[in-house]
């Protein structure tokens, strides 16, 4: 069995010299290097703190003073019954357990010929030489990218063939059955020239513990090809949630991105944009769920690079009791992106006197020949609305879960998968307050 290491977080590069030979792939002399760069900048820089930035308002001096063990132990038995809970129909499923893909689990139809659907540790050890190593690594240089390059363990790695339309969607289910757990997961998708398909990126737990999450996800668009990715983060709440998602996409490529963070007791998602293809357009949705001491932060960054791209931008929070939300959208426009389209928007839903958000949008333009544009609410339910419906012989609690609905249902409503629809639609219901 693979020894288990409980670290505090200042001793992962000591806990790296001790496990760097049991992670997946570490007979590859270009990963292993790689990895010690990766933990070597980290010690260096360690965690961020309110003096950087981007991390003004969420502080994670709780992940760093907390103790995790950075590699899983065997994986529990039975779980179908959870895996079936959770699972969307008719959607290739692979599930990970503790971050680690258990075919056991996973239910993956017929699929076309040239398309790769597996475990990423799967093919670092049986098939090194398929997988592009500079797409692997990544552009992402954040703390947290570089401690899930360190010690990623698995995830999923998709490759769809020039012109491959999976109608079916790919569910990427990944269950924490483990407390005081690292979970390190990595995704890889390169959609080749005119190729199309969704994915549904979903964290959940079977337990009540605190755990540590730290997902990196990257996304390479060729010429024409079509993607959404929607994630799904159900942690439970005690858990921490980072996670960054990096999309590279070329020309004429359509990217749909729709976060929905509804668990977890700080989560945090980072999002960043390349459209560096002519005509190249993307749209990120939003939709965030606080309530207690719950903190949840989108940073997001549209990078407009080339002529003639469009970007759309909106995001939503519903934040009550003492729950705290954080929203910086950053879109940029180079110098060569003439003729560049953008829009930005978020709006929150504050439902108590002590929920906060900060909302920072942020524009940066260096071209002339655009149509730019942002806006940006924050405010309590409409109390003409409410009148208007208690008038009407609806009670007070009952009127105010109709109109916090109808204001989540904007977001809800633009996701493309009906399945996914209903089940997020499901669980905003079960938040709301009922008679």
């Amino acid at each position: 069995m693979r020894p288990r290491q409980p670290v505090t977080a200042n001793g992962y590069f000591d806990a790296f010299a001790r496990v760097a030979q049991v992670l997946p792939g570490h007979q590859l002399g270009w990963l292993h290097q790689a990895r010690e760069s990766a933990i070597e900048r980290f010690a260096c820089i360690g965690f961020p703190t309110s003096h950087d930035e981007d991390w003004k308002y969420t502080d994670v001096a709780a992940i760093e003073n907390s103790r995790f063990n950075v590699l899983p132990g065997p994986c529990p038995d039975p779980l179908a019954a959870r895996v079936a809970s959770h699972a969307l129909p008719d959607a290739h499923l692979l599930v990970f357990v503790n971050g680690t893909l258990e075919p056991g689990l996973c239910r993956v139809g017929r699929l076309r010929t040239g398309v790769v659907l597996s475990g990423l540790a799967y093919m670092l050890e049986e098939y090194p030489g398929r997988l592009d190593t500079s797409l692997l690594l990544g552009n992402a240089t954040s703390a947290f990218a570089d401690l899930n390059l360190a010690f990623m363990g698995d995830g999923a790695y998709i490759q769809l063939p020039r012109g491959c339309v999976l109608k079916a969607p790919i569910q990427l289910l990944y269950i924490a059955t483990e407390a005081n757990l690292a979970i390190q997961p990595r995704n890889l998708v390169v959609a080749a020239a005119d190729s199309s398909a969704s994915i549904v990126e979903h964290h959940v737990a079977i337990h009540d513990d605190g755990y540590f999450t730290n997902a990196v996800t990257d996304i390479v668009l060729g010429p024409g090809a079509t993607l959404a990715h929607h994630k799904l983060q159900q942690e439970n709440a005690s858990a921490f949630h980072i996670a960054t998602v990096d999309i590279a996409q070329g020309e004429g490529s359509h990217f749909t991105s729709t976060s929905l963070a509804f668990g977890a007791r700080l989560a945090r998602v980072g999002i960043g944009v390349k459209l560096q293809g002519d005509g190249a357009s993307c749209s990120l949705d939003g939709l965030y769920l606080a309530n207690g001491r719950q903190h949840v932060d989108h940073h997001t960054r549209i990078d407009h690079l080339k002529p003639g791209c469009t970007s759309r931008e909106y995001y939503k929070g519903v934040l009550g009791d003492a729950a705290r939300g954080v929203f910086n959208g950053r879109l940029v426009v180079q110098p060569d992106a003439r003729g560049s389209d953008a829009v930005q928007a978020n709006h929150n839903l504050l439902l108590s006197d002590d929920a906060e958000i900060d909302t920072k949008p942020q524009l940066e333009i260096w071209t002339d020949d655009i149509r730019c544009r942002q806006d940006a609410t924050v405010g309590p339910l409409d109390e003409d609305q409410l009148f208007y419906l208690r008038s009407r012989g609806i009670g007070d609690i009952s009127a105010r879960a109709l109109l916090t609905r109808a204001f989540a249902m904007e977001i809800i409503d633009r996701i493309g998968l009906i399945s996914l629809q209903e089940r997020v639609d499901d669980l905003l219901q079960g938040k709301l307050p009922r008679h």
